[in-house]
């Protein structure tokens, strides 16, 4: 995609060859430091934006700050000289994709869109992929300005939110981080966690592993807070293996939050290769589950003046809900 011209941030020359000094323009006011490095550096990994970061290589008006740092309109962004990798071209993206798109919007106004994502599908490229959601989007409508609101995991389908405006964009993202953004997801534990409703107050921290692999663990000392609120649902059993269907509220939005809580519970997600029972998912699969059971299957706010309430919902994929057929109610 094009950036609109009044998106762009300006850039002027450096006496440090290859150093970038990128003006921050009132659409990006408030943006995090890192997502506005993201959005405008494209194609260097992020765990290289992140390394630079770490080591103070990037300053804001002379000074240096954290990841986590808000950059404000007008601000001069020194960015140290950073080498995108060289990847072949990724090519068109497939008719099909685009076509698929057109018909996955849940929902559409002049502020946002609401996909059903299905599994298997990256909400943006990198990690070897030339394009994801956002990407194909951006093809798909070259003239609009949209951006991620969240991620989900590439295993995981279900509602996925992107922004046509950047105030809407900040106005979405404080819902998020003062907890009045309502998300809920249907997801499958191996095992039965022995009560109906249950909170796990469990911090998370999350750590990258060589390779680029993201694993995320309960620290109760260095984590940051999460929360999830367990609904059990309904209950199966399968050739001696108790399931459990249940609903997860999410109150924190941290990265594989879900499946860490549940995992925590002694209750790991139905066919998750990360943090579930390999053995157990092994079986499953023989059983015709061939992905995670983890599905966004509602989101909620209030957004706007006046007020507009909004309530969005996908419904179970077919091979999900197939496979629940399967299975045999426990007594």
């Amino acid at each position: 995609m094009t950036p609109a011209p009044d998106r762009r941030a300006a850039q002027s020359a450096s006496s440090d060859a290859g150093v970038r000094i990128l003006r921050v323009d009132a659409e990006a006011n408030g943006q995090r430091i890192d997502n506005f490095l993201l959005r405008h550096l494209k194609g260097v990994p992020r765990s290289h934006l992140y390394r630079v970061l770490r080591r103070g290589e990037v300053r804001v008006n002379k000074g240096r700050i954290k990841a986590s740092h808000r950059v404000q309109a007008g601000d001069l962004v020194r960015v140290p000289p950073l080498r995108a990798p060289q990847v072949a071209d990724p090519g068109r993206i497939p008719s099909a994709r685009l076509a698929w798109l057109s018909e996955a919007i849940l929902h559409e106004d002049e502020q946002l869109l609401v996909l059903d994502k299905p599994a298997g599908l990256a909400v943006h490229g990198g990690s070897g992929l030339s394009f994801g959601v956002i990407e194909s989007l951006r093809a798909l409508r070259p003239g609009d300005a949209l951006e991620l609101v969240h991620r989900l995991d590439r295993e995981t389908s279900g509602c996925l939110m992107i922004s046509k405006r950047r105030g809407t964009l900040r106005q979405l993202h404080a819902l998020m981080r003062e907890g009045r953004m309502d998300k809920r997801y249907r997801a499958l534990m191996v095992g039965d966690p022995g009560r109906d409703k249950m909170i796990v107050d469990a911090p998370l921290v999350k750590n990258v592993l060589h390779g680029g692999e993201r694993i995320v663990r309960v620290d109760h000392e260095q984590g940051r807070a999460a929360r999830t609120l367990f609904r059990v649902q309904a209950r199966y059993v399968v050739e001696s293996m108790t399931l459990t269907l249940v609903e997860a509220e999410l109150v924190t939005g941290r990265t594989h939050q879900i499946r860490v809580h549940a995992a925590s519970l002694g209750t790991p997600l139905a066919g998750d290769p990360k943090y579930g029972d390999e053995e157990a998912n092994r079986r499953l699969k023989a059983l015709g589950l061939g992905r995670l059971f983890l599905h966004a299957a509602g989101l909620g706010w209030t957004l706007g003046d006046p007020p507009r309430s909004y309530r969005l919902s996908a419904p179970l994929p077919a091979e999900l809900a197939v496979f629940l057929t399967r299975l045999e109610p426990s007594t």
